[in-house]
């Protein structure tokens, strides 16, 4: 295996794994990830992932490029949805303080999440090496 179908490989792990870190943290309560937020966006982002990670031990370079490119589309649209409805849910309350305090924190999950689709999409990066028969 070629070392930047590795990194993809590592990649498409990496992201998997930041489907289940937590991501946002409401009221310093509870801590939510993928899944909590979006279950059938996260189950997307999943499969993803996994035909990302076909693409790669197969040798498939055109599937793992798309599933890179996608995952990091992906990974940013979900980001931009999170942010949006986290900063209207509380445009109600009058003091700016209060409604910052009440929409939650960003957790390290989103740096897992983009390491990987940023990672994922290393595949693409690549030229395939034509051999001369002699």
């Amino acid at each position: 295996m070629r070392l930047p179908s590795l990194i993809s490989l590592i990649g498409f792990i990496t992201l998997i794994a930041g489907t289940y870190s937590p991501l946002l943290r409401p009221l310093g309560l509870i801590s939510f990830n993928m899944y909590e937020l979006s279950k059938p966006y996260g189950i997307v982002v999943l499969l993803v992932a996994v035909i990302g990670m076909i693409g790669v031990v197969f040798n498939q370079l055109k599937i793992a490029k798309i599933a890179g490119w996608a995952s990091l589309v992906l990974v940013s649209l979900f980001y931009l949805a999170v942010y949006l409805k986290v900063n209207a849910s509380f445009s109600f309350v009058p003091f700016n303080s209060i409604a910052k305090v009440l929409a939650g924190k960003f957790r390290w999950g989103w740096y897992v999440l983009f390491a990987g689709s940023v990672l994922a999409s290393a595949v693409s990066f690549t030229r395939k090496r034509q051999t001369v028969v002699v």
